[in-house]
């Protein structure tokens, strides 16, 4: 028997309750519903006082050094931000800072985001995507973007919004279990 994949969601939503937050717990599920998972959910809204003062690594309370070791030895990301001001949030940017340039190389990453309507869907493209190219990692192909009209309040009421998660989670496993078996230091190299 293998060892359940770590599956590590990131919420960079700055509000409670939060459509990002129910979007990537959503996600998160799939997956579940896929294969045997430790999963973590990451929420800006707690770990943000803790966060936002900080210029460099040591300079993080314990709490959030502990998110980043977790993020950095994830098998998966799930990693999601609310779109303002036409992108991600400064404080999930600013969480990625103190992530290690090269601890997500080779690792695979589903990319998802909310915004008010569906003139904001390339966030995906334009904003995550090449944030998590700079480290390297394996954007997964299959985003998951979620407008205000796929929610009833915080949770999800559309079809084609699940249909959409069931497709990115299910496309998702054969990657991470193909990083999953890869050795670290030939991803690196």
């Amino acid at each position: 028997m293998t060892a359940p994949f770590r599956v590590v969601a990131v919420s960079g939503s700055l509000h409670e309750p939060s459509k990002t937050t129910a979007l990537v717990r959503a996600i998160t599920a799939a997956v579940a519903e896929r294969a045997e998972v430790e999963s973590q959910l990451i929420e800006l809204t707690q770990i943000g006082p803790g966060l936002a003062g900080a210029l460099q690594r040591d300079q993080l309370p314990p709490e959030v050094e502990a998110q980043l070791q977790a993020i950095e030895s994830a098998d998966l990301l799930i990693v999601g931000s609310p779109v303002y001001r036409a992108s991600f949030t400064g404080l999930f940017k600013h969480l990625f800072d103190f992530v290690g340039q090269y601890d997500l190389v080779g690792k695979p990453v589903l990319l998802a985001a909310t915004g008010g309507g569906e003139k904001h869907a390339l966030i995906i493209e334009h904003q995550l995507r090449p944030l998590f190219a700079f480290f390297q990692a394996l954007t997964l192909p299959v985003g998951v973007y979620a407008s205000n009209t796929d929610f009833d309040g915080y949770e999800i009421a559309s079809d084609v919004l699940q249909a959409r998660i069931s497709l990115a989670a299910e496309r998702a496993l054969p990657l991470v279990g193909y990083a999953a078996s890869r050795p670290v230091e030939l991803l690196v190299g």
